[in-house]
């Protein structure tokens, strides 16, 4: 064996545990972060939410890295986005608040070019009932939503559409980006309803971040599975999905 392969394979090995040890820590930490929530325990809750996105982006780098690609180039930037938006609405300040949303927002637009760069509308009949869907889910949401939200009305009304289109594009990348952008929009709905004040849910908070950090893995992961399928070329999106999976990069 050559040096040369022995060093190649050393440094996948190495790249290959970081990639690992970084969902690892994303796992771990998201599930410190809901028992924080289950148990009240605010400081831990305070302490963990802020180092949930940025473990993901870390990961879906590393993970790329690993198959030896690098990741598409606004996942880092929609994850990182998204970790802005989470520090900013622990801050429970109107203005903290818009400016958390306003951070979510670049997020989508993030996730909604990456996802049409990549194809997400080439099946345009396909693509056309899904968003016929969620338009008819987004005008009814609103339409019961649009007396309680008072001075948020219009803020909300905006980021919803941009909420809807990562879910509208995320479905044509497959069943895994599609059930994230679902997700994301129910986490973000269940907001909503405590925007307006409607009851809440009994564990109304887990449900809301439970779905949130479900979705944005999903969306990572289906994202970079979608690159191994592209990448794969000839092999069918079955026999691609078997390679990923076996693979150093498996997420």
């Amino acid at each position: 064996m050559s040096i040369r392969t022995t060093s190649t394979r050393t440094g996948l090995g190495g790249r290959l545990r970081s990639a690992t040890g970084l969902l690892g820590g994303f796992a771990a930490t998201s599930a410190a972060h809901l028992g924080a929530i289950l148990s009240g325990a605010s400081v831990l809750q305070n302490a963990t939410k802020p180092a949930l996105m940025p473990l993901l982006a870390a990961h879906s780098v590393a993970a790329a890295a690993t198959a030896e690609r690098e990741a598409p180039k606004l996942l880092a930037p929609a994850l990182l986005a998204s970790a802005g938006g989470d520090v900013l609405l622990q801050l429970k300040d109107d203005t903290a608040f818009l400016a958390g949303m306003g951070s979510f927002a670049a997020a989508h637009i993030c996730y909604v070019t990456m996802f049409v760069k990549r194809g997400a509308l080439t099946d345009r009949r396909r693509a056309l009932l899904v968003a016929a869907g969620y338009a008819a889910a987004w005008a009814a949401m609103v339409s019961q939503l649009w007396p309680d939200l008072g001075d948020l009305k219009v803020p909300v009304a905006g980021y919803s559409l941009l909420l809807a289109s990562t879910a509208v594009t995320s479905a044509g990348l497959g069943w895994r980006t599609g059930l994230g952008g679902a997700l994301f929009l129910l986490s973000d709905t269940l907001i909503a309803t405590q925007l307006a004040k409607w009851r809440e849910l009994p564990g109304h908070q887990f449900w809301i971040m439970a779905t949130y950090v479900l979705a944005q893995y999903l969306l990572a992961t289906g994202t970079l599975r979608h690159e191994a399928r592209r990448e794969a070329g000839g092999e069918t999106a079955g026999e691609a999905e078997l390679t990923q999976e076996r693979g150093p990069a498996t997420v």
